[in-house]
């Protein structure tokens, strides 16, 4: 691998415009939890899909690395190089919304543009694009697609990956693959647009999408109702989906821990219940026009009530109390931060093994030390973010040395269960030992294989899924 050099990028400034060249700032440079930094390159910002063919072409002939930049919130590290000065290739001058088909329920957009924008783009349309994520005013579709991105309405609308129907992206190579169909059904082969998303910019870079839309829910409503413990909440969901069907858009467990966090850094409002709750769950419920949530929520709540499940709870009576929940579900995460935790983890197991893995990983952690761990996040699909804390008052310095075991206790435990120990997230630069570690083989050495087919030069992306070489 070589570091970019005054020759390459010379070649790039001859065949390139100057407006697809940026002052390399240190926000390119860092992530969000400030675990990776990277070494610095040439910043480069293509305005077309010729252009960023042009980039990979010549890097992979000058094995240049190269690192694909959405907006750069991703949480494993994948956007920043540590190891050589690389091409870091930006998506930002590439924000067009190209086509909207509302009769279809498909919207074209190039991978720069902002998760926001394409929101936005689809409601001017009447139809909801529904990834949904904390960053979505920043990250962008490229990225989301990328790392096969999640968020609170995965229960009903699938990932990143299931909400794209084709895909046009420059291979290493510098080959186009113009896969930008808006077909639900298309068995002609392998799978590319699914093998790109997903892949963190090691096969590729995704540079447009033909992204799904859905009917606009004509009525929605939010209920947080207090449950004694996770295995409550499972059949909460079970009576949930028996009463409501499709139409539970998220299904959020919130540990009594996240609360007091909230109440901790001053955030996420005033909250409903004089006393924190252990456990709760936040629904969201879209409907069509002659139903009524607000109506429906309250009778899933007086039914699970008499079954025992649910203590109490709130049924947002407006779109401004809606609003108010879900301000304290999307602010644990910046609470979380502002106490500091000591070791992160997005997982997800089977469901019905969710209430037994949180009493193990308890248990086990209370014996390694006195810690506070924060459970919360995307029941209905089985994704939760389990974060361990120092004890209250302390400085989570002090505990950084134990970091790696309480990942391995962790991670062991949703090994056990054959969960993931990155259901979100992706892998980037943080996780390359867990996926040696926990992978099946088999997996391990096809992944392998279609890497050196697509890019024999190792230039995309690397240290990111496997370490580099």
């Amino acid at each position: 691998m070589r570091s970019v050099d005054v020759a390459i990028e010379a070649q790039l400034r001859a065949t390139l415009p100057e407006a697809a060249f940026r002052p390399l700032t240190p926000a390119y440079l860092e992530e969000p939890r400030g675990m990776f930094h990277g070494a610095g390159g040439v910043l480069l910002a293509p305005g077309s899909v010729d252009e960023v063919s042009t980039i990979l072409r010549i890097c992979n002939d000058a094995r240049v690395p190269v690192v694909p930049y959405g907006g750069g919130t991703g949480l494993v590290g994948g956007q920043v190089m540590q190891d050589a000065r690389s091409v870091i290739l930006s998506l930002e001058r590439m924000t067009r919304i190209r086509a909207v088909h509302p009769t279809e329920n498909v919207l074209v957009a190039e991978a720069g543009a902002i998760l926001a924008d394409v929101q936005s783009a689809a409601e001017d349309a009447d139809r909801l694009f529904p990834l949904s994520l904390a960053s979505e005013g920043s990250c962008r579709i490229g990225g989301c697609l990328s790392t096969n991105a999640g968020g609170v309405n995965v229960l009903r609308y699938g990932t990143a990956r299931e909400l794209c129907l084709g895909i046009e992206a420059v291979l290493p190579d510098g080959t186009i693959h113009h896969g930008l169909k808006r077909l639900r059904k298309d068995n002609t082969g392998y799978d590319l647009r699914a093998l790109l998303c997903g892949a963190e910019g090691t096969l590729g870079v995704i540079t447009a999408a033909s992204l799904r839309l859905f009917a606009r829910p004509a009525r929605t409503s939010t209920a947080l109702l207090c449950v004694c413990d996770p295995s409550a909440a499972l059949d909460l969901l079970a009576l949930a989906q028996s009463q409501l069907g499709q139409g539970i858009s998220a299904f959020e467990l919130i540990k009594g821990t996240g609360l007091e966090f909230l109440a901790e850094a001053q955030m996420g409002g005033p909250q409903p219940f004089s006393e924190t709750p252990a456990w709760s769950v936040l629904i969201d419920l879209g409907l069509g026009p002659t139903d009524d949530p607000e109506a429906a929520l309250l009778t899933l709540f007086e039914a699970a009530q008499e079954a025992g499940l649910v203590s109490d709870g709130v049924v947002a009576q407006s779109q401004s109390q809606r609003a108010a929940l879900w301000k304290l579900r999307e602010e644990i995460p910046l609470a979380n931060k502002a106490v500091g935790a000591i070791s992160s983890h997005d997982i997800s197991l089977p469901l019905s093994d969710i209430p037994e893995f949180l009493t193990r990983a308890d248990d086990a952690l209370a014996a390694l030390g006195p810690y506070r761990v924060n459970a919360f996040g995307h029941l209905g699909d089985g994704n939760l973010h389990y974060n361990v804390f120092p004890p209250a008052g302390e400085d989570k310095a002090a505990y950084l040395p134990q970091r790696d075991a309480i990942r391995s206790i962790v991670y062991d435990l949703v090994d056990d269960y054959d969960g993931s120990f990155s259901a979100e997230h992706g892998v980037g630069r943080l996780k390359t030992d867990e996926l040696a570690r926990y992978s099946d083989p088999a997996r391990l050495a096809a992944m392998r294989a279609i890497k050196q087919a697509l890019d024999p030069n190792e230039i995309m992306n690397p240290g990111v899924i496997f370490p580099a070489k």
